[in-house]
């Protein structure tokens, strides 16, 4: 009899990754969003549901009988402060509470290093003090705890901490730097970009993820701390992608303290294109240790962070025409330039 994988947030960037996956892998698959699942290559080779985790009667309804969760669903940083805290506290509580409840055997639960807050040292630990910044940094900590309280009650569970992970089907913030790439421009960079900058491949992410439903109980039901083991600068990286555009532009490095106060009024104003959380750790280094990963799952990444950029660069190019006329707010469209848009005409 197949396993039957309940993910909720199936319809986003990681949810799509991860259940193509499950799929060659012989799994049964239950996808849970508030958006309608619209990936040709596999609607019809799961069941769909669209609701809200915070509906937590229709939760139930939809995740009888499966037998592993993965919880990926969220209200990211450039949602109000209201979804966020609905979305992320709320709705994690009624996951996990549904699943334990089911007598679901493993939960899967997706959190970020964001719970770190504007990081101070590096390599971040998972034993590091948590201090999210802004409401999703917050939510994203409230979150956890809710998990914790049911893995305490014998509920197996791992609480995943990845970095900042890119692929297909990936775009949000980083279609800015495609988008300039591919148009043949330089790109601002806040800060000389000396920083140390680890990302994550969305294929290392769902391997991890499936060996947390696959490897000993014991082994998974912890927190980690999820990253690329290959990084170099953020500068040195994100001119990768430039230099395989091929029109020879470089990085353009921008004063840090000029640049940080323009982002710090234009959110002030609601004119940032981009949110706190992104423009206050981009000139930081941003690296987490993935050593507890790497010994108690087996944890070997695939990919480099430049690795990475490059691949979802080429899916950018490729998938162009789909995307081109839909801006938004989440990590499957593009976002809008805002001010970035004029000084690209600059660069």
């Amino acid at each position: 009899m197949k396993k039957k994988v309940f993910v909720t947030g199936g319809s986003g960037f990681l949810g799509i990754n991860l259940i193509r996956e499950l799929l060659k892998r012989d799994y049964e698959v239950v996808s849970y969003d508030i958006e309608p699942f619209t990936y040709k290559d596999c609607k019809d080779k799961i069941t769909s549901v669209v609701g809200d985790i915070r509906n937590i009667k229709k939760l139930k309804q939809a995740m009888q009988g499966c037998t592993y969760v993965v919880h990926c669903a969220a209200a990211l940083p450039s949602y109000t402060k209201e979804e966020i805290y609905t979305t992320d506290i709320d709705g994690t509580k009624n996951v996990v509470k549904t699943a334990y409840q089911l007598k679901v055997k493993r939960v899967v639960d997706i959190s970020t290093t964001a719970v770190y807050g504007i990081y101070d040292h590096w390599p971040l630990l998972e034993d590091d003090e948590l201090k999210g910044i802004g409401p999703y940094g917050i939510a994203k900590i409230k979150a956890e705890e809710e998990c914790l309280k049911y893995r305490k009650k014998g509920l197996a569970l791992a609480i995943l901490r990845p970095m900042t992970f890119v692929g297909p089907e990936r775009l949000g913030v980083f279609s800015l730097l495609y988008d300039w790439a591919y148009t043949g421009h330089a790109f601002p960079m806040i800060g000389k970009g000396n920083n140390k900058f680890q990302l994550l491949d969305v294929a290392d992410l769902v391997e991890v993820i499936i060996t947390c439903l696959t490897i000993d109980k014991r082994r998974m039901n912890d927190t980690f701390n999820i990253g690329s083991s290959e990084y170099q600068t953020m500068k040195e990286d994100y001119q990768a992608v430039l230099d395989y555009a091929g029109y020879n532009k470089k990085i353009k490095p921008f004063p840090k303290s000029l640049a940080l106060t323009a982002f710090r009024i234009l959110n002030l104003l609601h004119l940032s294109p981009l949110y706190k959380w992104v423009y206050e750790t981009a000139p930081q280094h941003s690296v987490a240790s993935i050593e507890k990963a790497q010994k108690k799952l087996n944890f070997s990444p695939k990919y480099s962070t430049k690795d990475a950029l490059i691949r979802n660069y080429k899916w950018y190019v490729k998938n162009l025409d789909q995307f081109q006329k839909n801006t938004g707010k989440t990590h499957r469209v593009p976002w809008k330039q805002g001010i970035l848009g004029i000084i690209k005409k600059i660069y």
